[in-house]
């Protein structure tokens, strides 16, 4: 029984990248022999155990065939004779089929230092056509490692995939583990543009690539811009939830001018809100993603009129009670962080500093104004009339906004 360390941390260990978690797989062992060493038993497809001190996962060696469409349809087969080199073919990229031997020694058929040394991501073998979340894991590596070029035969095979149907037997939960990965690496924009380029992103995310002669905002450059924005979040480290509205934000245009120029912009504010609030169901995404990014669709249709519908020169631009209604919609008496995300996803799509941009500094203000009414009090003096406590508590919000904004 041998156990070798292998995929990731080797990876990172060779790039001089921090190493975080290890995973090891061992040859020549049986599920029992593990569990008689202490190893406790983890896995539900397939053999993994976890190390009874390091806790590091162990997973006994193994090959797959495929039995069906899709990332599920797969027989795996384990057993002691399976070998190293067997295990490590089934692997996506050659860059993660390196194997380290408890010695030190590393284990490396696929030539993954070669790729590793020429900044190429490059499939292992024509297997990585059975997996087809194997190309949402290549366009989330290409977002990590942003200087790495894709081999052109693994993209040649991507689009063959995408052509053959593979991608649309994808679950929702395993395309936003990716997305939402991906969305926080350091140059997400390469992830949108991989996918585009294999044809996955017209079959996850179809409302990010928009027909031909629809309203675009600016076509090619509108683009660009929305991919900076992307990637200016990634750079300073926004939380997922902002991320993801800014990659949404892309989506509403469609459906928010479904009506044509004769539609008023409360019914476009709201066709975007429901636009970004379809596909955040379709992907199930968490609901702190899913709420900022309807949000910021739809405060962003408002501000339409505004250049690139900048919402933080709109609210620079807003009356008290239009900065009372923003503040209400966006229910920031129980939820100021979801404010607080709206404006720093504004100033990413923006390329404004979301601490010391006017619009920002002067809703915020207006926050810190209407909180200072006192609803306990209100509540006591108006005791039993919930109408008069609601509209007393708005009017004194009202006015200290205007004192103060």
């Amino acid at each position: 029984m041998r156990a070798y360390r292998v995929g990731g941390s080797v990876r990172d260990e060779l790039l001089g990248l921090p190493v975080a978690d290890r995973d090891w797989v061992v040859v020549g062992a049986t599920p029992q022999q593990m569990i008689g060493q202490g190893f406790r038993p983890v896995g539900k497809d397939f053999p993994v155990f976890l190390h009874p001190d390091t806790k590091e996962e162990y997973a006994l060696a193994r090959t797959e065939r495929k039995t069906g469409p899709g990332y599920r349809g797969f027989a795996v087969h384990f057993e002691p004779g399976v070998t190293l080199e067997e295990d490590l073919a089934r692997r996506d990229l050659t860059i993660n089929a390196i194997a380290q031997a408890e010695d030190g020694n590393l284990i490396d058929p696929f030539n993954g230092r070669s790729d590793l040394q020429a900044g190429v991501l490059r499939h292992v073998s024509e297997a990585f056509a059975e997996d087809p979340v194997r190309i949402l894991r290549l366009a989330r590596f290409a977002a990590r490692f942003e200087d790495f070029e894709i081999a052109p035969e693994t993209m040649v095979l991507m689009q063959r995939m995408t052509a053959a149907g593979e991608v649309d037997s994808l679950v929702a939960e395993r395309v936003w583990q990716e997305l939402s990965r991906g969305l926080q690496e350091a140059r997400p924009s390469r992830m949108i543009e991989v996918l585009r380029e294999t044809g996955a992103l017209g079959v996850l995310l179809p409302e990010l690539e928009p027909p031909a002669g629809s309203n675009d905002s600016g076509g090619s450059n509108g683009r660009d811009r929305w991919l900076a924005a992307i990637d200016r979040c990634a750079l300073r480290r926004e939380p997922l939830p902002v991320c993801y509205a800014v990659l949404m934000s892309r989506s509403r245009r469609d459906a928010a001018h479904a009506g044509g120029a004769s539609a008023d912009a409360a019914t476009a504010a709201t066709a975007a809100d429901a636009a970004v609030l379809q596909v955040s169901q379709r992907l199930r995404v968490p609901t702190d993603c899913r709420d900022l990014a309807a949000i910021l669709a739809r405060e962003q249709e408002a501000a339409h009129g505004m250049p690139g519908g900048d919402i933080l020169k709109a609210i620079d631009a807003m009356t008290a009670p239009d900065l009372l209604g923003l503040l209400d919609r966006c229910d920031a008496w129980r939820k100021p962080d979801r404010l607080d995300g709206l404006l720093h996803a504004a100033a990413a799509i923006a390329d404004a500093d979301p601490a010391s941009d006017p619009g920002a500094t002067r809703l915020r203000r207006a926050l810190r104004a209407a909180n200072r009414v006192d609803q306990a009090a209100i509540a006591q003096r108006l005791r039993g009339s919930p109408d008069g406590i609601r509209d007393a508590i708005k009017g004194e919000r009202l006015r200290l906004i205007e004192a103060e904004a």
